[in-house]
């Protein structure tokens, strides 16, 4: 799952970032509003983390504009804790979810993960296929009830295809959502990487779609 973070705080978004891609999160950071605005409105994410106080354009307008362009990215924004009205004016905005600073990372990633599922439709954090768990709380794969050690491009891979469960994906829409904005994106090894899992998790887990992408079918 791909994660723009809007945050000028150089030290906080270095932080928010590491926690987040030792999740398996891909995270790209804008320090401006106009930055962020950009890549929000040209690269396909999954949740933005949105700071309102963001120099040359805050926060809120750039939400408006979002909207206005009819991007429906869900936005989790970061506001200070005696800011109820920017609270207030967000929402109204059209953020999905808000955080006061100073908060614990915990929530925060909790919070994402809420985003990401009701955006996938999904209530449940466990997904399961036959044999094979993914809690995505924690990303622990279960093989029979056995642990399954994946890379983090192997959980990112996976995570996606279980989040969007019963629809195609093509390579390109996984390269996507598994690289970063100035990440050398090649949807040639997708391939690799969803036989990597095939071979760790069984060859029925994913199933291809000659030319045209992957699916995992979970629907009875």
């Amino acid at each position: 799952m791909r994660i723009l973070l809007a945050e000028d705080e150089h030290i906080l978004a270095q932080q928010i970032k590491s926690v987040l891609s030792s999740e398996g999160r891909v995270v790209d950071v804008a320090a401006d509003g106009a930055e962020a605005q950009f890549l929000g409105e040209t690269e396909p994410y999954d949740v933005i983390v949105l700071d309102i106080g963001l120099p040359q354009r805050d926060g809120i307008t750039v939400l408006k504009n979002w909207r206005a362009r009819q991007i429906q990215t869900p936005v989790l924004l970061l506001t200070a804790r005696d800011g109820w009205s920017d609270r207030v004016d967000g929402l109204d905005a059209g953020a999905d979810d808000y955080l006061t600073k100073p908060f614990h990372m915990p929530e925060l990633s909790a919070r994402i993960r809420a985003m990401i599922r009701r955006q996938s439709g999904r209530t449940n954090p466990v997904f399961a296929k036959d044999d094979v768990v993914f809690d995505t709380r924690n990303n622990q794969v279960t093989l029979d009830g056995i642990p399954i050690s994946l890379t983090a491009q192997e959980v990112a891979v996976l995570s996606y295809l279980f989040h969007n469960a019963d629809r195609l994906i093509s390579r390109t829409e996984l390269s996507d959502h598994i690289y970063e904005y100035d990440g050398d994106r090649d949807s040639n090894t997708i391939a690799v990487f969803v036989n990597r899992l095939r071979k760790k998790l069984g060859p029925d887990l994913i199933e291809t779609v000659r030319g045209r992408g992957y699916v995992i079918k979970v629907a009875a």
